[in-house]
């Protein structure tokens, strides 16, 4: 009898109790330990520690649609900014450092009557010569001022020949070689009147255009009171060609 008690207690007292509870930190449920140097897995939602869920991007990396880190969106309701130089509809494009001579255009491809047009023809010309009647802002082609100028001539010289052919008929000649036309060159003689006055305006605003597209002040054109040597020198700044700093004159409107 003391035998098996005996050892029974020896059993007893080699036996430690079992912990109720947790493992202790380090430790994972079932007694298993990691080896030596490296740390322990813990499980995070089902998942190993340090790996995304199935269906997410690893960290760092965006997902798709989305810009990546660091990057923001515009604010809702805000256009994207557009790359520089590019214009947007209806205004005039142009080319960044395009040369002189070049004349902005709309979207449609037309010249804005505001803007010169290089190459215009005699019929563009007049149009835009009493469109712009009174306008001294923005700039003249060489051929919007020439071709006006050529119509002017072409236009008093053949009014001055059929007036002539129309005294004719009915002058009288005095003794000291004076004459008095006959009553036919009145009406053209109000015709000269209403020309005269009525260009004035328009004559003063494209020669003003002119010199600008020359990158000239318009107030030059007052040299031509200054009796045959201010016409001549108008009439050389009015051969030379556009220059850059002549855009500096225009004044875009719709």
């Amino acid at each position: 009898m003391s035998d098996a008690r005996d050892d029974e207690q020896g059993r007893a007292e080699g036996q430690q109790p079992q912990p109720s509870g947790p493992p202790p930190y380090g430790q994972q449920a079932g007694g298993e330990q990691p080896p030596y140097g490296q740390p322990p897995q813990q499980q995070h939602g089902g998942q190993p520690y340090g790996q995304q869920p199935t269906g997410q991007p690893p960290y760092g990396q965006a997902q798709s649609g989305q810009p990546p880190y660091g990057q923001s969106q515009p604010p809702y309701g805000t256009q994207p900014q557009q790359p520089y130089a590019q214009q947007s509809y209806g205004q005039p494009q142009q080319p960044f450092g395009a040369p002189p001579g070049v004349s902005p255009r709309l979207a449609d491809g037309s010249v804005p009557l505001w803007a010169p047009l290089y190459g215009a023809g005699p019929l563009e010309s007049v149009t835009r010569f009493f469109r712009k009647y009174a306008d001294f802002s923005g700039r003249a082609s060489r051929s919007e001022y020439w071709w006006v100028a050529l119509a002017t001539v072409v236009v008093w010289f053949g009014l001055g020949l059929v007036s002539l052919l129309a005294a004719l008929p009915g002058m009288e000649v005095h003794a000291d070689g004076s004459s008095d036309p006959g009553p036919g060159f009145y009406p053209f003689a109000l015709v000269f009147t209403v020309l005269l006055f009525g260009t004035i305006v328009p004559y003063l605003s494209i020669g003003v255009r002119r010199l600008h597209d020359v990158d000239l002040s318009g107030w030059l054109l007052l040299i031509n009171l200054f009796p045959y040597l201010g016409g001549i020198a108008l009439t050389v700044l009015a051969i030379l060609g556009p220059k850059p700093g002549g855009a500096r004159f225009d004044r875009p409107r719709p």
